[in-house]
């Protein structure tokens, strides 16, 4: 071990004396460039500001992680014993909960790690629980492999808790102590546990989905035309008329009056326990107007010349319509994987996020290469001062953050 963090020290060393960032695993190299690219500096002391009290009890009592917390203290238990500290934060890399001896809270207070803290790659660097978000896997960071100085006498091991019913990342789960104490086979452990939580969420949302289906199979049988019944992810539980997509994106503030969705054209909604009963109407004109409002949440607005519809998109989806916008011409897998990650290699993952982008927004998004459709008018809000895309890391948010706009490009106007 004491070899392996000496040639870790003399790789950061040597790395950070030029501009290329070169560590000795890929994924760190390109977090580094990452980090590098949103303008944080290797000795600096990173911003932590925790949250009040308040609003760290807030986020706790909503947290869909917050049932599962008993379990998955019982499973991770022995290395807490051990003496090292165990964190689950939000989906915004928050720190929600921390278990530990007072020996190893009292590292971690000293260098920010407290409750309410940002954990992420743009507050405080390279690190489990930022990396481990932005990649949507789990992630080992011994001491020097850390971005920041000050954190390379700490190590962790982190995973991403990911609802698997919507695709939404809940939180991640970290394990973190002095740099010597956290072995990598505490990633395998961390990971097990993400996915023990996830299948429990699974779990409860296929029963909720059960007891809908019961409920709406006889009432969709009666109704004429087509229609279909869904829960509140958009999971199809009973079907007549016409062969439904495997999943509808349902707006944020979906309600009785008629509007109208990407993949499905005009629709009326009725409210069903447990779930909408979407009845669909004539066809209408296809969008002509797309704005991505980055002003606060990220929030995505289309419009047709006779609905609209709005739709909160992940901080990923977020960066990849930031990305597809500012380019006109569009954007191969590797370039989005390079705007998204600083790691053309990752298009495994950017082709993923992609098919999930693509059932959401349906002919507004084309292929080869990824692009928004040549008839939308597309557009981005950008706000007057501060972040565009809260946590984020990607080189597309990081070359606005430096310059206050998108690449140029034609046909696209930025507000």
């Amino acid at each position: 071990m004491g070899d392996d963090v000496g040639s870790s020290h003399r790789a950061r060393d040597r790395a950070l004396t030029d501009d290329t960032a070169t560590a000795a695993r890929p994924e760190i190299s390109a977090s580094w460039r990452r980090v590098r690219a949103g303008g944080l500096a290797p000795g600096a002391e990173p911003e932590v500001a925790p949250l009040s009290e308040a609003e760290v009890a807030s986020r706790r009592s909503t947290s869909t992680l917050a049932p599962l917390l008993p379990s998955i203290t019982a499973s991770l238990e022995p290395v807490v014993d051990d003496g090292l500290l165990m964190v689950v934060t939000d989906s915004d890399g928050r720190v929600l909960w921390r278990r530990g001896r007072t020996g190893v809270r009292r590292l971690a207070d000293r260098l920010g790690f407290v409750s309410g803290s940002a954990w992420t790659e743009a507050n405080v660097g390279t690190n489990a629980i930022g990396t481990c978000l932005v990649l949507g896997e789990p992630v080992h960071i011994r001491g020097p492999e850390h971005y920041v100085e000050s954190h390379t006498r700490w190590s962790c091991a982190a995973a991403p808790v990911r609802d698997p019913w919507t695709g939404e990342t809940l939180g991640a789960i970290d394990i973190s102590g002095p740099a010597r104490s956290v072995q990598r086979s505490v990633l395998a452990l961390v990971g097990v546990s993400a996915r023990l939580a996830a299948a429990e969420v699974r779990t409860e949302h296929a029963q909720t989905l059960d007891r809908l289906r019961a409920y709406a199979a006889p009432v969709v049988a009666r109704v004429g035309g087509r229609a279909l019944a869904v829960d509140p992810a958009g999971h199809i539980a009973a079907v007549t008329g016409f062969t439904a997509p495997e999943r509808l994106v349902l707006p944020a503030d979906l309600s009785v009056d008629s509007t109208w969705l990407p993949t499905l054209g005009a629709v009326t909604v009725e409210p069903l326990p447990g779930g909408w009963l979407v009845r669909l109407g004539a066809e209408v004109a296809a969008a002509t107007d797309l704005v991505l409002d980055l002003r606060e949440r990220p929030v995505l607005r289309v419009r047709t010349p006779s609905h609209a519809w709005e739709h909160r998109p992940s901080p990923r989806h977020a960066e990849i319509l930031l990305a597809l916008i500012g380019a006109r011409e569009g954007r191969t897998a590797a370039e989005l994987a390079d705007d998204l990650f600083a790691d053309p290699t990752r298009v495994v993952t950017v082709r993923a996020e992609m098919s999930r982008l693509r059932r959401t927004l349906g002919s507004l998004l084309e292929a080869q290469p990824y692009r928004i459709a040549p008839a939308v008018l597309a557009s981005v809000l950008l706000p007057s001062a501060g972040v565009a895309i809260e946590g984020s890391g990607a080189p597309v948010v990081s070359a606005i953050q430096s310059t206050g706009r998108l690449r140029a490009s034609r046909g696209r106007r930025v507000g």
